[in-house]
């Protein structure tokens, strides 16, 4: 019988070191071989000083971890399937029966499912809070309070919170904020500079780019924390592919120019819609007169960023009929969740049956912004804004 197999398999030939090219090698591993049994007893899995198994780190995942790191202004870096992973992980390390956690009202819809089922199934009770509303948030903390989710600007209603309020709020009662950054992405403002302990982000958004890759993130500064972390992490299995984690890699050096090239979009196409006889609201915070643009001021005034995404409310004498047919009249925009790629999209929402305390009549449609030119946007919105008049 011919050896070729196992020759192929224990090919002693090993490529020099030193190859270098701009974007990093792909590591893509389950098993991975240990010199010597020496080896095996003296590594550590929660070290990046080695390899240990494939769902504890590679190369690839090591360098993408410790680059979301620096974007965060953090020290440790967790990698997760999707964004909703990383609340998961964050949920389930930080929270035990009788526990309690606190949801800002506005909160990404998925966070708020996960509290209702999941962590209610184990004991894990919540409470939504007004994020406009410091006080609000302190009323709520009690003795069962262990986490405090923070997000900003809300991701569909677009409110921005007052972030440093809230989170010194929860840190004269001694509780944890996590902050979920994904609108921000590390570009707009800085989460630990604003005190929160934990920032995530999905990593699926801005950081690919591409609209191809599930991913998420949780970042700390603490080393104990990032433990608490890690050991959950490694008990329900979380890892991520290793071309997923070459395809954010190749994607995050050109990840500021498209951030600022969709702001940029985002901002001229709020303006024309806000313009509009048929929008009654405009929601995006860098404008004046949306929820909380004051806090946006203060927090990203600086950098002057905002993201690509905006919301407007219809006018009430538009039933949701007539805005379903002109988000369907759209040509360029594409009517589907998710933003940071580079195609367009627009998704009506309702807003009473997610946030029963919304004070604002008409239909909500949050547009993001791609990397299409503007004006061809804008014409597409023209066109589509036709269906108000029939």
């Amino acid at each position: 019988m011919s050896k070729a197999s196992t020759d192929l398999i224990h090919h002693p030939y090993v490529p020099p070191a030193g190859f270098a090219a701009p974007q990093p090698g792909v590591y893509k591993a389950s098993t991975v071989i240990f010199p010597n049994v020496a080896a095996v007893r003296a590594r550590n899995w929660k070290s990046k000083a080695g390899y240990t198994y494939g769902l504890h780190g590679t190369p690839t995942t090591f360098m993408l971890e410790e680059r979301i790191a620096t974007l965060e202004g953090g020290l440790q870096c967790l990698l997760v399937p999707s964004g909703l992973a990383a609340v998961a992980n964050v949920d389930f390390a930080l929270l035990a029966t009788g526990d309690e956690v606190l949801l800002p009202a506005n909160v990404y819809g998925p966070s708020k499912v996960l509290a209702e089922n999941e962590l209610k199934r184990w004991g894990i009770g919540y409470q939504l809070y007004d994020p406009m509303d410091p006080a609000d948030l302190r009323s709520r903390i009690g003795s069962r309070t262990k986490l405090v989710w923070v997000e900003t600007p809300g991701s569909v209603t677009m409110e921005f919170a007052p972030l440093a309020d809230l989170v010194q709020v929860c840190r004269e009662r001694g509780v944890l904020t996590a902050l979920d950054n994904t609108w921000g992405a590390g570009l707009a403002f800085n989460g630990f500079e604003a005190g929160c302990d934990i920032v995530m982000q999905a990593l699926t958004k801005y950081p690919s780019g591409g609209g191809d890759v599930l991913m998420g993130s949780v970042v700390t500064r603490d080393d104990e924390l990032h433990v608490r972390l890690k050991f959950t992490h490694m008990r329900v299995g979380y890892g991520v592919g290793g071309n997923d984690a070459e395809a954010v890699l190749r994607s995050l050096p050109s990840m500021e120019v498209r951030y600022r090239a969709q702001d940029q979009a985002a901002r001229q196409l709020a303006s024309f819609m806000q313009g509009r006889s048929e929008v009654a609201l405009l929601l995006h915070p860098a404008f004046e007169g949306s929820p909380g643009h004051a806090h946006w001021q203060a927090l990203c005034g600086q950098r002057d960023l905002a993201a690509g995404l905006f919301s407007v409310v219809f006018d009430e004498r538009y039933p949701t009929a007539q805005v379903d047919a002109f988000c369907d009249s759209l040509k360029l925009f594409k009517i589907g969740y998710s933003w940071g790629g580079p195609v367009s999209l627009v998704v009506p929402y309702d807003i009473p049956a997610m946030r029963p305390q919304w004070p604002h009549k008409g239909v909500l449609v949050r547009f993001s912004l791609g990397l299409e030119d503007p004006a061809d946007l804008m014409a597409d919105l023209e066109q589509a804004l036709q269906v108000f008049a029939r």
